[in-house]
This record gives structure tokens, sequence and C-alpha cells, in this order.
């Protein structure tokens, strides 16, 4: 009897792959600021790159989102805030598009 889960050499190579370019950006990243001492200039610039990379990620979904999206990203915004507080503010986010899609508005 087949599994429907095989996986050909081709697909297990690209995750394989994936997961080494991973590992060498991040082992990278630790390896270069082993090396150099960044300014205090550059430490400031490195320190907004986790939420323009957020960002990057929520705009064109928001761009091209339609109810669903518009109120999950609302409600991410009244959580946090409220709260002040990253993961209640994603998980509230998240339940408020989920119940827009279960009630049928998320197209």
């Amino acid at each position: 009897m087949r599994s429907g889960w095989a996986l050909d050499p081709w697909t297990l190579a690209a995750i394989a792959a994936m997961a080494a370019a991973t590992y060498l950006c991040r082992a990278g990243g630790y390896w270069l600021f082993r090396q150099i001492r960044p300014t205090p200039l550059l430490r400031a610039l490195l320190a907004y790159i986790p939420g323009t990379l957020f960002v990057s990620y929520v705009a064109p979904a928001l761009a091209t989102g339609g109810v669903q999206q518009w109120v999950g990203a609302a409600a991410t915004l009244a959580v946090m805030l409220a709260t002040r507080n990253f993961a209640g503010a994603i998980f509230g986010g998240t339940a408020a598009a989920w119940v827009v899609w279960a009630v049928g508005g998320g197209g």
C-alpha cells in the first residue's frame, strides 16, 4: 500500500538546501559579528531590521487582502496598543481574522 506522503529526491534535496542556507545565514551572522565590532550607528540600524521585515510580509497581504486581513490587522494593532504584548497582539489579530473567516466574511 502506497502512502500519499511520498517525497521524491528533488523535494528532499530542496528541503536540505533551504535548511543549509538558513543555517549558514544564521551562523555567518554570528561569525561576522565576532570578527568585527559594529559602530553604534550600525547597531541602531540593525535594530530596525526585524520590524521592517515584518512590514514587508504584512503590507502585500493588506494591499491585496480583503475584510479578513484588515480586521486581523486592526485587531493586532488594537491589542498591541492596549497591552504592549507582541504575542498577545499576534494571537488577537489571528483570532479576529479567524472569526471573520468562520462567519463567512473571509472570501
